[in-house]
């Protein structure tokens, strides 16, 4: 769209709308796009999210699996003593931003547990890329924290890197029953040190027993990963776990590094169609992370 008439576009027409018109819009692209294509260049994978938006919509994640989630059937309590909310999260309490009502956490949650779905491209571990009981965590990323949260009784220790004040907050109450194997680091994982910012590297160099990443940084990803390669230049045994759905290239680029350093690299099953990027383009469909092992 013709960049003078975006801002009238944006004022006149509700997002809601918007988005609807984005999606369809989208949805005609990959469909388009994939048509186009020799039928030895489309794998079994793409067939079935080609087969899935026939009949229905883009989504994040497209698939069937994602229906079996609503944010209805979530159950948000108040802990008054707290003056915070929380979801109940495999028999533990899940707290969340003070001031976040009941509905906001209600849909955040219902994403985060779909995120997380054997099917789902973004779900974390799998039946062979898994944590033990002598793993220390690094979980750069962490707002909520739900992914350390349903492994915290399995692992050794956890480092949340997480900048946002008032999501460490949170993480402080829904990790207080495990404080003695819990760190919570205030500053965001990037390639400076300063106040606000911590190299990996830097972090690393008097914590060499860190056995796992997760790094999920909303598009930030290279940047910490920059700040690794004084840690992946060690010869210790490493696993991460590393959103790659954020940006075109990701996957590509982050497979080709890690392999460099000596990892083996694996991508997650299926794909993820991140319509909120405004440069997506072909082929439009991402993996949702890749998982290294050295």
């Amino acid at each position: 769209m013709n960049k003078f008439l975006f801002p009238i576009y944006r004022t006149l027409v509700p997002k809601p709308l918007r988005t609807i018109i984005l999606k369809k819009s989208l949805r005609n692209k990959i469909l388009k796009h994939f048509s186009s294509l020799p039928e030895n260049e489309v794998n079994d994978e793409q067939r079935e999210i080609l087969r899935y938006l026939e009949k229905n919509p883009v989504s994040i994640f497209p698939y069937p699996f994602q229906d079996k989630y609503s944010a209805d059937q979530i159950e948000v309590i108040y802990d008054e003593e707290k003056s915070m909310r929380y979801v109940m999260q495999e028999g533990k309490r899940l707290y969340f931003k003070k001031r976040w009502g009941e509905k906001r956490i209600k849909r955040a949650y219902s994403d985060l547990v779909r995120e997380q779905d054997i099917d789902s491209p973004h779900r974390y571990l799998s039946e062979s890329f898994t944590i033990g009981n002598d793993d220390v965590i690094a979980d750069i990323g962490a707002a909520e924290g739900n992914f350390s949260l349903s492994v915290i009784e399995k692992i050794r220790k956890v480092y949340f890197f997480e900048y946002d004040r008032e999501w460490t907050e949170a993480l402080t109450a829904t990790f207080a029953p495990w404080s003695e194997k819990v760190e919570i680091i205030n500053k965001y994982v990037s390639d400076s040190d300063d106040e606000k910012h911590v190299r990996f590297g830097t972090f690393f160099r008097d914590k060499k027993d860190i056995s796992f990443l997760k790094i999920d940084v909303d598009g930030a990803e290279g940047m910490v990963l920059n700040s690794c390669y004084d840690v992946f230049k060690d010869p210790g045994h490493l696993k991460i776990a590393l959103c790659t759905y954020h940006k075109n290239n990701d996957e590509k680029d982050f497979t080709l590094l890690l392999k460099n350093f000596g990892f083996s690299v694996t991508p997650s099953k299926g794909y993820m169609i991140h319509f909120y990027d405004k440069k997506m383009k072909a082929p439009y469909l991402r993996r949702g992370l890749i998982r290294a092992v050295r």
